[in-house]
């Protein structure tokens, strides 16, 4: 009977899973601005639950580096702040890396062709709220085969606290044609099962990412940009 039902059924959301998910979108798209309040009761008067499941979402959140949980002040949006990007993006090496040497080998053309739709839908889509989705999507394709779940639920929660980040890498640094020919030219190593070649490129490719968006970030002048994503990403 054992793994008859793989694949076959998704585990159901809990209720802090699904006000995160509501939460960290609205962080993302700017909807929430860093520095907000996020208040318990207010959040549970909003979604209509208990303050139990607000504080576990607060908690998961702030597992992934988007909320800040003071113990007097309570909890806020987190700040962007270059230090936070360099990290992330440090981890974020690490993991993809190490996923994507192990699941080149045994890279399937379905995996392969999901992750050039994703690029597909990127060039495609004129709502920046999709961009961290769809960017999310063809990274987590070619990490499939890796064989490893633990690093799989890794990878995918530093891409959750990434993903305000990449939304604004994209929209606002005239960065989304850079990034897609990196992409192009990664899935190009993945189909050829070339791992060395692979791993070289996707490693440029988080660092000049990380190294732009610190840059602009601590070199200032990035908020109006970071406002007017903001606005574009509503709807």
């Amino acid at each position: 009977m054992r793994g008859f039902s793989e694949g076959l059924i998704e585990r159901p959301q809990t209720v802090a899973e699904q006000v995160a998910n509501v939460l960290r979108e609205a962080i993302a798209s700017g909807t929430l601005k860093a520095g907000t309040a996020l208040r318990q009761d207010d959040l549970a008067e909003q979604f209509g639950f208990s303050r139990m499941p607000i504080r576990d979402a607060l908690r998961q959140l702030e597992a992934e580096g988007i909320v800040s949980i003071h113990p007097t002040k309570g909890a806020h949006v987190a700040r962007m702040d270059g230090a936070e990007i360099s990290e992330i993006y440090a981890v974020r090496e690490l993991l993809e890396c190490e996923a994507l040497r192990l699941s080149v080998p045994a890279l399937s053309d379905s995996k392969l062709d999901e992750a050039e739709q994703a690029l597909d839908q990127i060039d495609a889509e004129r709502n920046v709220g999709r961009w961290g989705a769809l960017n999310r999507t063809f990274h987590l394709s070619l990490y499939n085969a890796c064989g490893n779940q633990r690093l799989l639920g890794l990878i995918e929660a530093h891409h959750n606290a990434a993903d305000r980040y990449v939304r604004i890498l994209l929209s606002n640094l005239d960065y989304r044609t850079r990034s897609q020919s990196e992409h192009r030219d990664l899935l190009a190593a993945c189909r050829r099962h070339d791992g060395k070649v692979a791993v070289s490129i996707l490693r440029r490719h988080l660092r000049e990412g990380s190294e732009t968006l610190v840059k602009a970030i601590e070199g200032g002048g990035l908020s109006r940009k970071i406002r007017a994503s903001a606005g574009s990403t509503e709807g």
